[in-house]
């Protein structure tokens, strides 16, 4: 062997020795309850608590690409929602109901020994997550929504905006008694780019329920006729940094206008061009680093 090549290959070495395990292999796995439900997540890191939320279709793993950084000065802490992969699956639509899900976020950052938390969702993530910090303004320290616009504007979008109505028909499709006969484990993780990770999907999404994925929308979606929201605003009280991808071709970005006059504290908006429905997948870096600034500030 050429003495040129020792020093490639003890570095070579050094690198592989180096190199961090994978996530899956440092991530510690725990059980909040919830009125007999029982909520899987995983954390890793120390210090002030970061809850993530994940959407449809999805599990813990979709932040897989904000954590390490994020653990970094924070303690993360990414759920399964119930219905999905190791969380428990309750039957029935009521069971799927927001106040549920809220409770749910509320019982992990109890069993993590927290008094308040960031809280962090992404598409009915996001809607929890609005919706918890609605809820639990004392429990609630700053709110990351992604991809997911405030409930006043979505209501507002689907009221007037015949582009929003169209492209919301899958919703409507989901709501149907049946819907969930149509899907499938590998179809539902159709949309993971990375294929090492959509064999992981496809396994998580076959411990689930696609019906009680479904239930989400059963239970929660506007239905027809919808009708802007007039009610009396309880604004967030939190600061709240928002990412959205512009070419989601489901969340359209105009329901974004008009979110500062239903939030009392500063409002950071970072829209992303080229980015879909997925942002944290499809601008990792960006979202990652931002948030991390964010947090840091």
């Amino acid at each position: 062997m050429s003495p040129v090549a020792w020093p490639i290959l003890l570095t070579l070495g050094l690198s592989a020795a180096a190199a961090p395990a994978p996530l899956y292999d440092r991530v510690e796995h725990a059980y909040a309850e919830n009125d007999g439900v029982r909520i899987h997540y995983v954390s890793m890191g120390d210090g002030p608590l970061v809850i993530m939320i994940h959407g449809f279709p999805d599990y813990w793993y979709t932040w897989r690409g904000q954590m390490d950084a994020i653990a970094e000065t924070h303690r993360v802490v990414a759920m399964d929602m119930r219905g999905y992969n190791l969380s428990d699956k309750p039957r029935g639509v009521d069971a799927y109901a927001m106040s549920h899900l809220v409770g749910d976020v509320a019982a992990v950052l109890r069993h993590v020994g927290a008094e308040t938390g960031t809280v962090v969702g992404h598409d009915w993530g996001g809607m929890v997550a609005w919706q918890f910090a609605f809820a639990h303004p004392e429990l609630t320290e700053r709110l990351v929504i992604l991809n997911l616009p405030h409930p006043r504007g979505l209501m507002r979008e689907l009221a007037t905006n015949p582009r929003q109505q169209e492209n919301s028909q899958y919703a409507r499709d989901f709501q149907l008694p049946d819907a969930h006969e149509r899907l499938s484990a590998e179809g539902l993780a159709g949309w993971v780019a990375d294929e090492g990770a959509r064999e992981r999907y496809v396994e998580a999404f076959r411990r689930s329920d696609i019906e009680a994925m479904l239930n989400y929308y059963k239970a929660n979606y506007p239905r027809e006729p919808y009708a802007e929201d007039t009610s009396p605003v309880a604004k967030a009280q939190m600061p709240v940094l928002m990412f959205h991808g512009l070419d989601d071709p489901y969340l359209l970005h105009d329901a974004l206008n008009h979110t500062w006059e239903w939030l009392e504290r500063d409002l950071t908006l970072v829209t992303v061009p080229g980015a879909g429905h997925f942002v944290q997948h499809d601008a990792t870096d960006l979202v990652t680093d931002t948030m991390r600034a964010w947090l840091n500030r």
